[in-house]
């Protein structure tokens, strides 16, 4: 019987695990730094999918996902500096309805939050949707399961974000100044970069597509014979 290699699978099995499981515990943290943390974890996940799905979106979708989450996670340690060095402490509870009182602040961590869960029209977006249809392909069960993933990065953010920004607002930090010039001027290459992939991914999906291609030639000439027990578990997973 022919099937896939079984390395590949269980990286997808692996990787389906970060994406779930991660994203889970970065919704249990509440310090603000740990949960970002925890969300690379979960993000690292998409990658390994893609890879292990030997496919040219997938791949293409990994290696961009590696690219995407370097900057949204750039944004989101700024942003976690940025608060600490004002309130001297990342807890996420003891915060609350900062939004009155840092506008600007809240404005950056709410594009960095919505590039981290994926909106259409930000980069975040394009990797994910191209590991998913990539992985489809190869190992559908695994991939509608990592497809979870996306509804748990989107209810530990926003549920974050609503506990630090929104409600009732705390008076301890009634004196908080607002994100200044400098920390502006840091944030602003990287939003850049993950507005502008996300509407126009074409240059970098072009620059690697070579390579890729050539990757793929490669993987198609491995063996991929197996027979037995293990190639019904991994039939059932196609």
């Amino acid at each position: 019987a022919e099937t896939k290699l079984l390395a590949p699978f269980f990286l997808g099995v692996i990787g389906v695990i970060n994406i779930v499981y991660g994203a889970l515990v970065a919704m249990a943290q509440r310090d603000f730094k740990k949960l970002i943390a925890y969300s690379s974890i979960s993000h690292m996940g998409y990658v390994m999918l893609g890879m292990a799905s030997f496919t040219i979106e997938g791949m293409n979708g990994a290696l961009f996902q590696m690219f995407n989450h370097g900057t949204i996670t750039a944004m989101f340690f700024l942003l976690v500096g940025v608060i600490y060095d004002r309130a001297h402490h990342r807890e996420i509870d003891l915060f609350g309805g900062l939004a009155k009182q840092m506008p600007k602040y809240a404005a950056f961590t709410a594009f960095a939050f919505f590039a981290g869960l994926g909106l259409p029209g930000l980069s975040g977006f394009i990797s994910e949707v191209l590991v998913f249809l990539g992985a489809f392909k190869t190992y559908r069960t695994l991939t509608i399961i990592a497809a979870t993933g996306v509804i748990l990065t989107a209810a530990y953010l926003l549920w974050a974000y609503l506990r630090i920004f929104l409600g009732e607002f705390n008076e301890k930090y009634a004196n908080l100044p607002d994100i200044n010039t400098r920390e502006v001027l840091s944030l602003i290459p990287v939003a850049i970069f993950v507005l502008w992939f996300g509407v126009y991914p074409s240059p970098y999906i072009k620059t690697i597509q070579a390579s890729m291609d050539y990757l793929k030639e490669i993987i198609e000439m491995v063996p991929m014979s197996m027979t037995g027990i293990l190639g019904n578990i991994m039939s059932f997973f196609s």
